[in-house]
C-alpha cells in the first residue's frame, strides 16, 4: 500500500486529522461512524495492497456527492455538487471538506435531520485507486494536484483534482475535477443517470425508507457497523427488502383482464396473454402464467437491477411457453416502446445485432417478461467498456453422468481454492443442475486475462477429481463427465442472470446462494422458484450482494 511519511506540513496521524470531522457531529445522534481516535486508526484496510475510494450520493440541504480516497489512514474528501463523470469535456467543481474516517468507506443510511450534512446517503460507487506519478498522495493533495487512476463500478480511468487558489479564513478549497481522455472516458456520461448504490442496488428514495444498517459511534470501528436485518451464514443482506412495487399496483395487475395496460414504475405497459400459462407445473402445483411471471419481475426488480443496469441484454424468449421451441432475441424490436432502456453497438458488423436492450430502469424489465423473455442473460461488460468484463465466471457444467453430489464437490472445491488464493467470488445454482460462481475483478483486464486465470484455476481443481472432469468440447466426447467451461469468459458470451427465471417446470429460478449452502443437504440446483425466491430475500437479504463489493486483480496462481 502506498504510505505517506509522517509529520508532513503539520498534519499528524489520523486520530488528529480526524478532530474537525468529530467537532462537527454529535454522535450521540448521528447514525456516522466517529472513527478510531486511537493512534492506530486508518487499519481498516482489507491488507491487500491497494488503496480505496467512495463515492456517496448526499441529499443534505442540496444533493450532492462526496468523493473520497484513501490516504494515510482517513478518507481525503471532496464534495462535487454535480457529480464525477467520464466525461472528458466536463470539469466540476470540488470542494475540499474535511477529512473522514476509514470506517465511512461503506456509510449508507440516514443522517437524522438537525444533524450536520443531516440526509440520506447512499454507496454511489466503490472501488480501488492508485495514484499517478507520485508515491506521496497526501503531498500531492497539499501541493494541489492529485492524479488519480480508479478503478470503481461506474467510475473508471484517470480523475485529476486541482486547487483553483489557497482558501481564506474559514472558507473551503475549491478545487476542479475532471477526467482524463483516455479509454474509459465516455463523453456526455451523467451520474444522474446512474442513480443506485453500487451496495445495496437501492436509490436514496429507497434507503431513506428502509435503512439496511446502523452506525454505533459507541462501538470500536471494527463492530459499529451494526446490521438491521438478518443475515445467513455470514453473508451480506444489503438490499434486503424487496420494495419498489406497490401493494396497489401489484393488485390493479391482478384485476387487469386477459390484456390491459398496467401503470407500474411510472409507465404504462400494454400487456397480452395475461392469463396464458409460460411453465407447467411441478409437484402438483399449478402452472405458472405469464401475469404470474410479470408480477415476479415487477417484484425482483429493485435486486436484480444492479446485475443488469448498463449491459446489454440477450433474452431467451419462449413466447409459446417454456414446452414450446424458444429462441435467442438479442436485437430490440422496432416496436418497442421510445421510453425502453438500449444501446447501439457501435462494433457491430453487417448482419449482426445492432441495437441491444439495457435494462436501467425496473419498467424495462417487465416489458422484457411481456415480450416472452423467460431468461435474462446480461453480458459481462459494460456499454461503457464493452470488452472488459468486471465478473470472471466459473461454470460448472455437469454431464449426463455428473451427479447432484458431484456438482456440490466441484463447487467446494472452487470454494476452498478462492480462499486459499485470497479472491472473493459469490455461488448460485443454475436453477437447472449446474452452479455458477461469479467473481468481480479489477478495469483494465480483458476477456483473455480472466479465461486464462479461470482455465488454469478450473484445471488445477480438475487435477484433484479427474474422475469428474471431462476437457474435451464435444459433448458427446466427454463420457457424460462434467465440464469447468472457463471458455465463458469471452466477449458476449453471457451466462443466465441471478434471479433469472429457468423455462423448465414449476419456474425454477437461478438464485444466489451463500458459500455455506454448498454443506445444506437440501440445497438443489432447481429447488428456488419465482414463487419461492422473494421471501427468500426478504428473510435473508440479496446473497449475491458481495459480487458488486470491491472489484479485485487476479493473483498468479503458480
Amino acid at each position: 500500500m502506498v504510505k505517506a511519511s509522517d509529520g508532513r506540513e503539520g498534519r499528524g496521524g489520523p486520530a488528529e486529522r480526524l478532530g474537525t470531522y468529530q467537532e462537527k457531529r454529535d454522535f450521540s445522534r448521528t447514525s456516522e461512524p466517529a472513527g478510531d481516535l486511537s493512534a492506530n486508526s486508518g487499519n481498516a484496510n482489507p491488507g491487500d495492497g491497494h488503496l480505496r475510494f467512495v463515492v456517496q450520493k448526499h441529499r443534505a440541504r442540496r444533493l450532492h456527492y462526496d468523493l473520497r480516497f484513501e490516504i494515510d489512514g482517513v478518507l481525503a474528501s471532496w464534495a462535487v455538487p454535480m457529480g464525477p463523470t467520464l466525461d472528458p469535456k466536463t470539469k466540476r467543481l470540488a470542494v475540499h471538506v474535511e477529512d473522514h474516517p476509514i470506517e465511512y468507506i461503506d456509510f449508507e443510511g440516514v443522517i437524522p435531520r438537525g444533524e450536520y450534512g443531516g440526509g440520506d446517503v447512499i454507496v454511489w460507487d466503490l472501488g480501488t485507486w492508485a495514484p499517478h506519478d507520485t508515491n506521496d498522495p497526501a503531498a500531492a493533495v497539499a501541493a494541489g494536484e492529485l492524479h488519480a487512476d480508479v478503478q470503481g463500478h461506474k467510475l473508471r480511468g484517470r480523475l485529476v483534482l486541482v486547487r483553483r487558489g489557497r482558501a481564506g479564513a474559514g472558507e473551503q478549497e475549491q478545487w476542479l475535477l475532471l477526467h482524463k481522455d483516455d479509454e474509459f472516458a465516455v463523453p456526455g456520461w451523467d451520474p444522474a443517470d446512474h442513480p443506485r448504490s453500487v451496495l445495496s442496488g437501492r436509490t436514496n428514495d429507497e434507503v431513506k425508507a428502509d435503512p439496511d444498517r446502523l452506525w454505533r459511534s459507541d462501538l470500536p470501528p471494527d463492530q459499529a457497523s451494526v446490521q438491521l436485518k438478518e443475515t445467513v451464514a455470514g453473508a451480506s443482506v444489503a438490499g434486503a427488502s424487496v420494495a419498489g412495487v406497490s401493494d396497489d399496483e401489484l393488485a390493479a395487475l391482478d384485476e387487469l383482464g386477459n390484456n390491459g395496460t398496467w401503470e407500474v414504475y411510472g409507465r404504462q405497459l400494454r400487456l397480452t396473454n395475461l392469463d396464458k400459462e409460460l411453465f407447467p407445473g411441478r409437484d402438483d402445483e399449478p402452472g405458472v402464467t405469464k401475469r404470474e411471471l410479470i408480477s415476479y419481475s415487477a417484484q425482483v426488480a429493485p435486486v436484480i437491477l444492479p446485475y443488469l443496469a448498463g449491459r446489454p441484454l440477450n433474452m431467451n424468449r419462449f413466447p409459446g411457453g417454456a414446452t414450446k421451441p424458444g429462441f435467442w432475441n438479442k436485437q430490440l424490436p422496432d416496436h418497442a416502446p421510445d421510453w425502453v432502456p438500449r444501446w447501439d453497438n457501435p462494433d457491430a458488423k453487417e448482419g449482426r445485432t445492432t441495437t441491444y436492450l439495457v435494462i436501467d430502469e425496473p419498467a424495462a424489465l417487465i416489458w422484457a417478461a411481456n415480450f416472452g423473455a423467460l431468461e435474462w442473460h446480461a453480458w459481462t461488460s459494460t456499454t461503457a467498456d464493452p470488452r472488459h468484463p468486471t465478473y470472471a465466471l466459473i461454470d460448472i457444467d455437469p454431464g449426463p453422468a455428473t451427479g447432484w453430489e458431484d456438482v456440490l464437490v466441484l463447487a467446494r472445491l472452487h470454494r476452498t481454492a478462492l480462499e486459499h488464493v485470497g479472491v472473493k467470488g459469490q455461488p448460485k445454482v443454475t436453477g437447472r443442475r449446474g452452479i455458477q460462481i461469479w467473481i468481480p475483478v479489477t478495469a483494465g483486464l480483458d476477456f483473455a486475462d480472466t479465461r486464462i486465470w479461470v482455465e488454469e484455476l478450473s484445471k488445477a481443481i480438475g487435477s484433484v477429481v479427474p474422475e469428474l472432469v471431462s476437457w474435451k468440447w464435444d459433448v458427446q466426447a466427454r463420457d457424460g463427465l462434467a465440464r469447468l467451461d472457463y471458455t465463458q469468459n469471452v466477449h458476449n458470451k453471457t451466462l443466465v442472470s441471478p434471479y433469472s427465471p429457468r423455462p423448465a417446470p414449476g419456474a425454477p429460478v437461478s438464485a444466489p446462494i451463500a458459500w455455506a449452502e454448498l454443506d445444506d443437504p437440501d440445497l438443489r440446483p432447481d429447488g428456488i422458484t419465482v414463487r419461492t425466491v422473494l421471501a427468500r430475500i426478504e428473510q435473508h437479504g440479496d446473497l449475491f450482494r458481495p459480487v458488486l463489493g470491491p472489484p479485485q486483480d487476479l493473483p498468479p496462481l503458480h
